[in-house]
């Protein structure tokens, strides 16, 4: 099902962008940096997938829960403008920066850390990506459409709050992991890596190797 869903949500992704291209008021999108969100979320969507073909595939399996993690964060972004949501509901905004750093630090979460890993150390992890995504994340917005927006009067204060939102988020995302791993779930959703004495993942722990096809 996670499988599926990372493949479909994919597609549908691309599909999107495509269209929000060629007619961004399709997606909501005039003068909201529909060009740079066609660059971004198909490199982000498909980063974990490159990483895996060049670094991974050979000696562990393709972790689809993280890999679904990032794709719903971009693809719920463009399908909540293409419904309108950001203007229809109020708290719509402040939802999607809480949500999908929650979701992206989850991911880097399982990505990055062993399952054995103290919950001061996910938070550690969780904390210091979700700032530096969030802060990332500004800086690309106002780069991309507010600069030239008559928003940018008010950009302040929306600033300020999607930071911490998208802070608190990244906790929670890495806080909610931790404790499914203590319930004993997710246990195969990453690639099981070595670990060094500060419980940080090295690289795949080795496996069976494949055969060449000759």
């Amino acid at each position: 099902m996670v499988r599926t869903a990372d493949v479909a949500l994919k597609a549908l992704l691309l599909m999107m962008l495509a269209i929000t291209l060629i007619s961004p008021e399709w997606a909501n999108l005039e003068g909201k940096g529909a060009e740079a969100r066609a660059v971004a979320y198909p490199l982000l969507a498909f980063a974990i997938p490159l990483i895996w073909w060049n670094n991974w595939r050979d000696r562990a399996a393709y972790p689809w829960v993280p890999s679904l993690l990032v794709t719903v964060t971009c693809f719920s972004d463009v399908l909540g403008n293409r419904l309108d949501l950001y203007d229809k509901i109020v708290w719509f905004d402040d939802w999607m920066h809480f949500i999908n750093l929650a979701l992206l630090a989850a991911a880097v979460v399982l990505l990055t850390l062993h399952r054995t890993t103290g919950l001061a150390l996910v938070v550690e992890r969780a904390l210091s990506f979700g700032a530096t995504g969030a802060i990332v994340w500004e800086i690309g917005e106002y780069f991309a459409f507010l600069s030239g927006s008559s928003e940018r009067a008010f950009a302040y204060a929306d600033t300020l709050s999607d930071l911490g939102l998208g802070v608190l988020g990244a906790v929670v995302g890495g806080v909610v992991v931790h404790r499914l791993w203590a319930a004993g779930a997710l246990q195969d959703t990453a690639p099981q890596l070595e670990l060094d004495g500060s419980g940080d993942l090295l690289r795949p722990v080795a496996g069976p190797q494949r055969t060449p096809v000759r």
